[in-house]
Parts: structure tokens; C-alpha cells; sequence
């Protein structure tokens, strides 16, 4: 019998293989995404000294209570353009996207399009 990979497995293997190619610097620091079934998390890391710079998610009170749901298109849109905010506040313009072995596309790409809009290079 062939035994298959849950999704979850395969999105780690993803991601390791992407974390391989790229990584945050203090000039440069990587935009890390992370979508959970009922929240999506973001993050902006400088892996040189592995320090969170910035961070937002659907879980904090200001970001919720703009929200109707915290796992749609509508909830990674706001999430990008909160990342792109604290981001500027803290003189960060210009990221490496880091988009977790998730596909591009859907609540990913909204996020990412969002944050971009919102004033970060990537």
C-alpha cells in the first residue's frame, strides 16, 4: 500500500528547500507568512541574529475587531497592509518575502499585494 504525505509534511519539506535559498538580513530582513486554519500570522526577521523585528497576526484585539473573519482574503489583505505599517514605523522598506512553502496565491498573494501597496519593496 503507498502511503502519502500529509500536506502538511510537504509544505515544511517547501519551505526548508525555500529557507535554503534566501535568508533576512539587518539591510534586508525576511517577511515570514504563516496561515493557519482560523488565523494567518506574520513576521519580519533578521536571521543573521535571529531577532523579530516586527510582528502582526489575526489573534491581536486592534487587527480582530476590524476584522468579520481572520482566515479569508479580506483578513490576509488587512494583515499586509498592518505588516507594511509597523514595518515603516520601524525604517524597513525593503523585504525578502518568505512565503512559508504555502502556494502563491489566494490569501498568500492578498497579503503580499497588500503589503506592497502599503509602501514594502519585495
Amino acid at each position: 500500500m503507498v502511503s502519502k504525505e500529509s500536506r502538511t509534511e510537504v509544505r515544511v519539506k517547501k519551505h526548508k528547500r525555500l529557507r535554503n535559498r534566501f535568508s533576512g538580513t539587518a539591510e534586508r530582513p525576511r517577511l515570514a507568512v504563516f496561515r493557519s486554519n482560523n488565523h494567518m500570522y506574520a513576521q519580519i526577521i533578521d536571521d543573521t541574529v535571529g531577532r523579530t523585528l516586527a510582528a502582526a497576526s489575526t489573534l491581536e484585539k486592534d487587527v480582530k475587531a476590524e476584522l468579520e473573519k481572520t482566515n479569508n482574503v479580506d483578513a490576509a489583505a488587512y494583515l499586509g497592509k498592518v505588516i507594511a505599517k509597523k514595518a515603516l514605523d520601524k525604517g524597513i522598506t525593503t523585504v525578502v518575502f518568505d512565503r512559508g512553502g504555502f502556494i502563491y496565491q489566494g490569501k498568500i498573494k492578498a497579503l503580499a499585494d497588500a503589503a506592497r501597496e502599503a509602501g514594502l519593496e519585495f
